[in-house]
């Protein structure tokens, strides 16, 4: 654990970070998280956020070390799509028991490393440490080590045990395993002038092949995801890009800053979802590979490309302006899509009436407040009786948030859309941004919600749960968000 420890304050004292920056030092020296306790991490733990911050990465078989009800909450809670091996969604665990606890899981580990070898033959196998076995001390990077000098493939630990702190904080632990164990570790068959990473995107419904088309007219290759529809050897000669694009800073901000430092490649945050930060991001992605030595005419093909994707989007969504117009949004969702989304529902006509920043750093407030104004509504914490409030008193027309707070608006009989990982439409890009206006469009105007506002036909006397609903709004039990 003391390895452990002194990787969780190097990854606290990020200093690209930047919620880092308005710290004292002793509250860096504290950290960013409270340490969770064992066995009362359900959901948003650290081993929960290095599982969906890796899983993606297709051709690796994703081990986890503990009880089996560890990977049986974590598997598949992330919508990503892959272009190829499918061994990624397969779920490998050494389901500890009471025998393990007593006499340690190391055996138990090595022989599931073995085995998974030899059955599927992946590209690596990455570990993951869980509360249970870092309580009762098992070593996973030397059995890690030892069996990946034994069976000559990559084996790679993972050490982001739950209790150790919250999903965000996985996320970066996950970083620090790829840069401690994975990146650098392999070279490309050639490099290009055009070579990117893109950082902190997982490919959700398939988003990242809404704009690779556009990266390919312009002759720019991803080098590497990490880690959407990803691949180990990608990873491995990752630092061999000439510039990176940040995606989600929250997750892995540690990455991108180390490989600058490490490998000389820039980075800058930046989105794909709307049309105006879609073609701003294309802008800046060969504004600095023209700073890395690719050709000045980089940029004037990318202004062609982005004024001939911006005309066609304009006239897709042109169509939907008139059913959308006043349409007000309640927004609750974090980090980069906090500002992001702001601004695409902004190009179709949508009013925003508030929209949270639980998750959102500093730089995505200031965002924020650039796009709608320094009297944008921003959200912590809203809980769910209050978002059930604002929509039952028609103040938002319909709610864009993550699954779990979908039967907030059900309650209310308010539309309702899904914009967060688990959703199953893609949304990124000029492509995107006409479909997540259609799909607004379509939810908005479902006959449904008309239908399930009507009191139904056994009601006596129109004593519907609705009506009931509106006179007693505090008496409606709602569950946590």
């Amino acid at each position: 654990m003391t390895s452990l420890n002194a990787k969780i304050q190097e990854v606290f004292n990020e200093p690209a970070c930047g919620v880092n920056h308005n710290k004292t030092e002793k509250e860096r020296k504290k950290g960013c998280t409270k340490q969770l306790q064992p066995g009362g991490a359900a959901g948003g733990c650290a081993f929960d956020g290095a599982k969906i911050a890796l899983q993606p990465f297709t051709d690796v078989a994703h081990l986890v070390h503990g009880p089996i009800a560890c990977e049986g909450n974590s598997w598949d809670n992330r919508g990503s799509k892959s272009s190829g091996s499918a061994l990624w969604r397969m779920s490998f665990t050494t389901d500890m028991n009471e025998t393990d606890i007593v006499f340690g899981g190391e055996k138990r580990l090595y022989k599931a490393i073995k085995e998974i070898g030899e059955k599927y033959d992946p590209a690596a196998i990455f570990v993951y440490q869980t509360c249970v076995p870092a309580m009762i001390g098992d070593d996973i990077n030397a059995v890690c080590k030892a069996a990946a000098k034994k069976f000559g493939r990559p084996v790679i630990p993972v050490n982001s045990p739950g209790f150790v702190g919250q999903k965000n904080l996985g996320n970066k632990l996950a970083g620090e395993a790829l840069l401690d164990h994975v990146i650098g570790t392999a070279e490309p068959e050639y490099t290009t002038p055009y070579d990117i990473n893109i950082i902190g995107e997982y490919n959700l419904s398939g988003e990242l092949w809404q704009v690779k088309p556009l990266l390919d007219e312009l002759g720019i290759r991803i080098l590497s995801c990490i880690s959407g529809d990803g691949k180990y050897l990608e990873a491995a000669y990752s630092h061999r890009a000439k510039a990176a694009m940040m995606v989600c800073s929250r997750a892995m901000i540690n990455v991108a800053s180390k490989m600058e430092k490490r490998y000389n490649i820039p980075f800058f945050e930046g989105s794909f979802y709307g049309i105006g930060d879609t073609s701003d991001s294309l802008r800046e992605i060969s504004r600095l590979l023209i700073s890395r030595g690719a050709p000045d005419k980089l940029m004037f093909h990318t202004e062609a490309l982005v004024a001939r994707e911006e005309q066609k989007a304009f006239a897709a969504i042109e169509q939907f302006k008139v059913q959308l117009a006043g349409k007000r949004v309640l927004l609750i969702t974090g980090g980069v899509k906090s500002w992001s989304v702001v601004a695409a529902l902004q190009e179709a006509g949508l009013e925003i009436v508030g929209t949270s920043v639980k998750k959102s750093t500093k730089e995505d407030k200031e965002r924020i407040k650039q796009i709608m104004g320094e009297d944008a509504h921003m959200i912590d914490d809203m809980t769910p009786r209050e978002m059930y409030k604002m929509l039952r008193e028609a103040r938002a027309d319909i709610m864009l948030s993550g699954g779990r707070s979908q039967f907030v608006a059900l309650k209310a009989a308010m539309p309702w859309l899904d914009i967060n990982q688990e959703r199953h439409h893609a949304y990124m890009g000029y492509v995107g941004m006409v479909d997540l206006v259609r799909q607004i469009e379509k939810s908005l105007y479902n006959p449904i919600w008309e239908q399930v506002r009507q009191p139904a036909p056994w009601d006596v006397n129109g004593e519907s749960w609705q009506k009931k609903a509106q006179a007693a709004p505090a008496a409606l039990p709602l569950a946590a968000e």
